[in-house]
């Protein structure tokens, strides 16, 4: 009898061993899986901003998914309380942490000096660790493309921006497509208006119907939804979008949109990572690296506008130019950039000015 007892203690115990060791090794050998988080500003369905890193995202479960776990945190706000949802993803065991707003960039690194087993990427800011890298595109560069089809398709050379923050990735924006329109219409100019928020369907349509009935003919956007764009198309004008194609939401109304393509940057960084040859960085890259891009041209663009625009594409990707070279001049008509001379990646992350030809103020 008592050696049945003990043979029933033992396979009581090797039960236990057996459940211990499955938790640790259940199937599809999690453990074994890069765990990736992404902390997002606003919720995918915003056919905007969020959409774009959901879309890289998904391509990371594509191409790497039998190395890789990812997961999200969708409407986290900026600032301090951003912390928090870092850390916890964290604490859940991400390997790495993407953070993708600006305002993110100070909790980020708090969290990375804390935890400097984990790898963090950040979205458009410029603090670095040495587990901390900054990732971004030089949006200007489509801006621009894009501001050569406003200013060529507006009819009364007023064009209207809703606009998010004015910080320098903003300006740099509204510099960059005020610098294209201006290029192909000099008589056309570009109305600012100022939300004060990445992420407020109602506020952008707010804004941009306000400046629908100040009589602009064409809206542009800084913003992170399509809102300004249904504006546009209900009062019968054409819009340029921003983020994602917006015109597969909308309508050929929306004639192009400036996007971002971050599933590349993903899939690249992720490979790097699990390869073991990641290192702290800060990526800037232009339309060369496919980050950024112009959307398909809406039917309404007639053919020589879009071989004006294929004209000046080539021409910054075979790097013979770039977009703030001089002459550049200033909202008050003084000159800012000298013929003959470009602006330094320092200078226009630092931008805190306006081109001739935007209507509008720094606040």
């Amino acid at each position: 009898m008592e050696s049945k007892k003990i043979w029933i203690l033992l396979s009581l115990l090797l039960v236990a061993v057996l459940v211990a060791t499955g938790c640790q090794a259940g199937p599809g050998a999690e453990e074994d899986e890069l765990q990736v988080a992404f902390i997002y500003i606003g919720q995918p369905g915003d056919l905007g901003w969020t959409y774009e890193h959901e879309q890289g995202r998904l391509m990371v479960e594509e191409e790497l998914g039998d190395q890789v776990n990812t997961s999200t945190v969708p409407d986290v706000p900026e600032g301090p309380d951003a912390e928090k949802s870092i850390r916890d993803v964290v604490n859940q065991g991400a390997d790495v942490v993407f953070t993708t707003s600006f305002g993110y960039m100070d909790p980020t690194l708090t969290v990375a000096q804390d935890n400097p087993e984990v790898i963090f990427e950040h979205c458009s800011g410029y603090k670095t660790n040495d587990n901390m890298a900054t990732y971004f595109g030089r949006m200007y560069q489509p801006r621009y493309l894009s501001g050569l089809v406003a200013g060529r398709m507006t009819e009364n050379n007023q064009i209207g921006y809703v606009a998010a923050f004015p910080i320098p990735e903003v300006l740099r924006g509204i510099n960059a497509f005020t610098l294209g329109v201006r290029e192909v219409n000099p008589e056309a100019t570009v109305n600012v208006v100022w939300t004060n928020t990445w992420y407020d369907p109602v506020k952008e349509r707010e804004a941009a119907q306000a400046l629908l009935d100040e009589g602009v003919d064409m809206i542009a956007q800084h913003q992170d939804t399509t809102e300004p764009q249904k504006a546009a198309k209900e009062a019968g004008v054409l819009s340029i979008g921003y983020d994602s194609d917006m015109a597969q939401f909308v309508g050929d109304t929306v004639l192009t949109s400036p996007v971002w393509n971050w599933g590349t940057y993903y899939v690249d960084t992720i490979q790097e990572i699990l390869d073991d040859t990641w290192e702290p960085h800060q990526f800037w890259g232009g339309l060369e690296s496919d980050v950024v891009k112009l959307a398909d041209l809406s039917p309404k663009v007639p053919d020589d506008v879009a071989e004006k625009v294929d004209e000046e594409r080539s021409r910054i990707i075979d790097t013979e130019w770039d977009v703030f070279c001089g002459p550049i001049n200033g909202q008050d008509g003084s000159e800012m950039v000298a013929e003959g001379e470009c602006m330094t990646d320092e200078d226009m992350l630092s931008m805190d000015w306006f081109v001739e030809g935007v209507e509008g103020t720094l606040e």
